[in-house]
């Protein structure tokens, strides 16, 4: 619908967001390296060992039973960073990361560096949960970054919802909207799919619930002082 490419939104508190930068290189190198092919390429063993299995996660013993479950060597404990490293192909990879790229530096900017990485983490553990806890029976791999980009998009519609983006609208056309059509129309897209077929199929819908949810909740807290919400 909507493909952000650049917001209006000069950084206030910081000289460079060197947090989501680094998140963006974190997140694109380790898809070159490992999952490209083009070096190497860890395959379904390697997506399976750092990837959230919802059913192992909790703890169901039908994983055990589960001919398709790889049992691998990364703690349960570690998965739920791991898995939001990995991606599923280039469309996955570039989607999540042109949503971070445009919206992440200002959410780091009302956060300050460590806080705002460790907000990011934190929204993808719990949409990882979320999923998890909504399916637990399940031994699909749940991989990439959508569940913590979800929590980014979250707190910059509750930061700056007048904020103007420039978007490539149904891939045609650039159009200059609020931030609160564009991410607006977004978040409206994810409710719909998890209430239709759409939520049935390969992309975890409700890990982005909880990603939004997380970010909602989390932003209240960990912005700076002084840092107003709905600017």
């Amino acid at each position: 619908m909507f493909i952000p490419l650049h917001d209006d939104n000069p950084l206030r508190n910081i000289r460079f967001p060197y947090v989501t930068v680094f998140l963006l290189l974190a997140n694109i190198g380790i898809f070159v390296v490992f999952q490209s092919g083009y070096i190497y390429n860890i395959g379904h063993a390697g997506i399976f060992d750092l990837a959230i299995i919802p059913c192992q996660l909790l703890g169901f013993d039908i994983c055990a039973a589960n001919s398709q479950q790889i049992i691998g060597a990364t703690p349960e404990l570690i998965t739920p960073i791991s898995y939001m490293f990995l991606h599923g192909g280039w469309m996955h990879l570039i989607g999540n990361m042109l949503f971070l790229w445009v919206f992440g530096d200002n959410v780091e900017d009302a956060m300050g560096h460590v806080t705002f990485l460790v907000f990011y983490l934190l929204c993808g553990v719990i949409a990882g949960y979320v999923h998890a806890a909504i399916a637990p029976a399940s031994s699909i791999p749940l991989i990439g970054a959508s569940g913590a980009v979800a929590g980014v998009i979250a707190a910059y519609l509750m930061l700056h919802p007048n904020v103007l983006v420039w978007v490539l609208a149904f891939g045609v056309f650039s159009l200059n909207l609020r931030a609160l059509y564009v991410l607006g129309a977004w978040v409206v897209l994810q409710f719909y799919s998890v209430m239709t077929a759409a939520g049935q199929g390969g992309t975890a819908f409700w890990a982005h619930i909880g990603g939004l949810a997380a970010g909602a909740v989390l932003v209240l807290f960990m912005r700076r002082r002084g840092v107003k919400l709905f600017q």
